[in-house]
């Protein structure tokens, strides 16, 4: 996807959105996307290659980091992102829907037909319905990876060193990981943008009802 086509769709959920929902798009896109594309991506890059452990015994090493790393940060930063801003495009295709139903009725009809929507992209009836529910959406998706984020590093930090007696492993072993710091760094700023985000969506989601 080119950056012109992203400009258009931002436009376009930017133009549906409330205030709250602005915001909440700026700070995906600014504190979470850049970041996650800009410096995140490149602290991960290698984190395989320099887990060392003290010792030559083939494939404990492959074993240690596949039982303290089973997913990479990034790629579960990846799949919530995308799943994050999903919901968004589906408002813009609910008011497309309606933009081109209302142009087969004119097309049909004639320009003196009556409109079914005086204003496609007004949150009323199935829009209205969609655009909470698609609110809802984001924020469970964030919480349930905050959480899968707590199961597998616990705190949201990672240790400078973890001991390993796997199999294939002879005894226990010391395996260090490496920049340990300024990846807890990145986890926790992205965990703290988490959660604004989720606190933005439950305030639009409250607004658009209380509104209603």
């Amino acid at each position: 996807m080119n950056w012109g086509m992203f400009e258009g769709l931002l436009n376009g959920v930017n133009k549906y959105s409330t205030a709250f929902g602005r915001i909440w798009l700026s700070l995906v896109f600014i504190f979470r996307l850049l970041v996650y594309v800009v410096a995140a991506e490149r602290v991960w890059s290698d984190d395989d290659k320099d887990f060392d452990c003290n010792t030559r015994q083939p494939g404990c090493t492959n074993v240690c980091y596949d039982h303290f790393f089973p997913v990479s940060h990034i790629r579960l930063w990846a799949l919530q992102l995308i799943l994050v801003t999903c919901p968004s495009l589906l408002v813009i295709m609910h008011v497309a829907y309606r933009e081109a139903k209302q142009q087969r009725q004119r097309t049909a009809g004639g320009d003196n037909c009556r409109s079914i929507y005086p204003n496609p992209g007004k949150k009323r009836g199935g829009l209205w319905w969609t655009y909470l529910l698609s609110l809802i959406f984001k924020a469970g998706v964030d919480m349930v990876f905050l959480y899968i984020f707590y199961r597998f590093y616990r705190n949201y930090t990672l240790p400078r060193l973890v001991k390993c007696e796997l199999p294939p492993c002879p005894n226990v072993v010391d395996c260090f990981i490496a920049r340990p710091t300024e990846k807890t760094i990145f986890t926790l700023f992205m965990v703290v943008t988490t959660c604004v985000c989720v606190m933005l969506s439950l305030v639009e989601a409250a607004y658009l009802i209380g509104k209603r």
